[in-house]
């Protein structure tokens, strides 16, 4: 009995060479000799189709193997730029830190700049007080000079003398 192009299944992975032929679903082969030899069931035929079945059985075990290379790769990079950001962010926040004890340290020095700064205010303040008490005590002194030496002058009915070339 020769076998329709309806009948002939390819075999399964594991099948035996004897079972080119059987019930099921139609053969979907992209060689035309492969359909032919799945048509004519012969040895050679068989042994084609085996080479086929080995074929996509290596087929399929390269692209196993070229996805877990690729997994691998991934997770290989993956963990690297792990360790990358973890440094970045160890050395970031330790020049953050230090960049916050220098600014502490700029602010201690300003507070104390600013302080030494309203001392000497102060104290330009408190001997500009003293000078200009200075001033008003002389002219009060001079005031009461005055009001002294006219009054010498009232009871003697003498008038000042005036000196208009005083350094002569």
């Amino acid at each position: 009995m020769e076998a329709t192009k309806a009948d002939v299944v390819a075999p399964a992975a594991g099948a035996g060479a004897g079972h080119v032929g059987g019930g099921g679903a139609k053969s979907k082969t992209s060689s035309p000799s492969l359909r032919r030899c799945i048509v004519d069931n012969t040895d050679k035929c068989a042994d084609a189709v085996l080479a086929k079945v080995e074929m996509d059985r290596k087929l399929s075990m390269i692209k196993a193997w070229e996805e877990s290379e690729k997994s691998k790769a991934e997770n290989k990079a993956q963990k690297k730029m792990s360790s990358i950001m973890s440094w970045e962010n160890t050395k970031k926040a330790a020049v953050e830190a230090k960049l916050r004890t220098r600014e502490e340290k700029l602010e201690k020095k300003k507070a104390e700049y600013a302080e030494k700064m309203r001392n000497q205010i102060a104290a330009i303040h408190k001997e500009g007080e003293e000078k200009r008490a200075s001033v008003e005590a002389k002219r009060h002194e001079a005031i009461l000079k005055y009001e002294d030496m006219a009054a010498k002058h009232r009871s003697k009915g003498t008038t000042p003398a005036k000196k208009f070339l005083g350094c002569f």
